[in-house]
């Protein structure tokens, strides 16, 4: 039961480190080269998209972790467990102050209420979301050294 709690927990965060790597790497510098109406058109889609579904993910994942951690107790990766945890936590706590309000505005600009400095805001999240970025990434790598 063990390992199919390890392989879940593992997968569910690899996958949704991908999708936060893609958004980073990908998605974004492509919604850049559109022209500015199609970009920011993208980048609220994608807000409204991944922002109703992202809670549920790093809070999804910090309870496996949890679980994991629990259930392991007392094992040579229990320390590893609660260190990915403690970083995604970080991660959580970023989202929150940093990229969900500017997110949150985001969502809802058209071509006809956004803010002038829409791209410089849109600029920021990108630099707040690089480091959540690493920070995750950091978190699956514990988590999975954790396995060994």
């Amino acid at each position: 039961m063990l390992d199919a709690l390890e392989v879940f927990t593992t997968v569910v965060l690899g996958v949704m480190v991908g999708v936060e790597f893609s958004v980073a790497f990908v998605m974004n510098p492509i919604f850049s080269g559109l022209p500015d109406d199609a970009n920011q058109q993208a980048r609220s889609h994608g807000g409204r998209m991944l922002g109703a579904v992202m809670p549920f993910w790093y809070f999804g994942s910090l309870v496996l972790i949890a679980i994991w951690a629990v259930a392991a107790w007392g094992d040579g990766g229990t320390g590893l467990l609660v260190i990915a945890g403690a970083l995604l936590v970080v991660s959580i706590v970023m989202s929150l102050l940093l990229l969900v309000p500017i997110n949150n505005q985001g969502k809802t600009w058209t071509a006809e209420n956004r803010p002038a400095d829409w791209k410089q805001q849109m600029s920021r999240w990108d630099r707040y979301h690089y480091v959540r970025v690493a920070v995750i990434v950091a978190a699956f790598a514990v988590l999975v050294t954790a396995l060994v």
